[in-house]
């Protein structure tokens, strides 16, 4: 057990607790989209499963989960008592994100499963996640269940994976991006890994250079690499097809991906959202950008190679 990740998280757990305490004190009214979601989901705690709010788009899991809270621990649907489900899971967020680290670093992971690692805790700070984590708001319980998800696949849990991605949609639509990321990501990395059997022929491999290594004839090569282990690919597959398939139902059904008003939802190539993001990451990431080797100028000259190649 990692004492500095205990510490770590029970500040994070205790001073969450305290800030919704005090955005319940002076956010006393529903707050941005708050006034869509706060009435459809006490609509759900009366038992009237037959309204819906027409503004809303995002499906009802964020409902369904306060419900279950309600009947649980006998909650009232208030806004201060709705506003504890992004709460609570903003607070599991970071013993979820400390099992997706363990396996990325290929660490073994805390034997105490609510002890996560400081990483994880200061991931879960992220401001985007851990300002919605005090509104009544499906971001951060969204993002808890597509963690999940990621990393039950990484387990080659692949149906329990598969079943918490569509749970992850109920949320947001759209996280069936990450449903199959999931499946995509899970199998990379047991083509990378696995062995070929001791008396048998070698298997097939995929062409995977490393991102910062590839050239554009590695994905050439990639192409050409791929037909021959799908094979080995498509049983895990399976399940992750069920959850597409109930997806296209809905999308079907509904005439598209968005719920409700879909007049201001209408999906588009937004360029200025790039720049947002890189401005963000390059605010938020330039201690680990600039520590890289050769410092400022390393990243520079590591940018522009990537970007245009070398004089050759």
């Amino acid at each position: 057990m990692s004492p500095l990740g205990s510490v770590c998280y029970a500040a994070f757990a205790a001073s969450s607790i305290a800030i919704l305490k005090e955005v319940n004190s002076r956010v006393t009214e529903p707050y941005m989209d708050e006034p869509f979601h706060v009435p459809q989901a006490q609509a759900y705690c009366n038992g009237d499963f037959g309204y819906w709010d027409p503004k809303i788009t995002t499906p009802p899991g964020l409902y369904v989960l306060s419900l279950i809270l309600k009947r649980v621990f006998m909650l009232k649907c208030n806004l201060a008592m709705l506003r504890l489900t992004p709460l609570l899971t903003l607070v599991a967020l970071p013993l979820v994100l400390t099992r997706l680290i363990c396996h990325h670093k290929r660490e073994r992971p805390p034997p105490s499963p609510i002890t996560p690692v400081p990483e994880a805790v200061v991931l879960s700070l992220f401001p985007i996640a851990w300002f919605f984590g005090f509104l009544y708001y499906t971001e951060v319980p969204s993002l808890v269940f597509v963690v999940l998800s990621v990393v039950a696949a990484s387990q080659n849990r692949h149906w329990l994976s598969a079943l918490l991605g569509a749970i992850s949609c109920t949320f947001r639509q759209t996280n069936i991006v990450w449903v199959l990321y999931a499946y995509a990501s899970s199998q990379l990395v047991y083509l990378r890994f696995r062995r070929d059997p001791p008396d048998g022929k070698p298997r097939p491999k995929l062409h995977d250079p490393p991102a910062l290594a590839a050239s554009p004839v590695d994905l050439v090569k990639s192409a050409f690499s791929a037909p021959l282990i799908v094979l080995d690919i498509l049983p895990n597959f399976v399940p992750y097809a069920l959850v597409l398939a109930g997806f296209a139902a809905f999308a079907i059904w509904n005439g598209g991906i968005v719920l409700g008003d879909k007049s201001n939802h209408v999906p588009v190539f937004h360029v200025p959202q790039l720049y947002y993001f890189v401005g963000f990451s390059t605010l938020l990431g330039w201690p680990a950008l600039v520590s890289g080797p050769g410092g400022i100028s390393g990243l520079a000259r590591g940018v522009l190679l990537r970007m245009f190649g070398s004089r050759r």
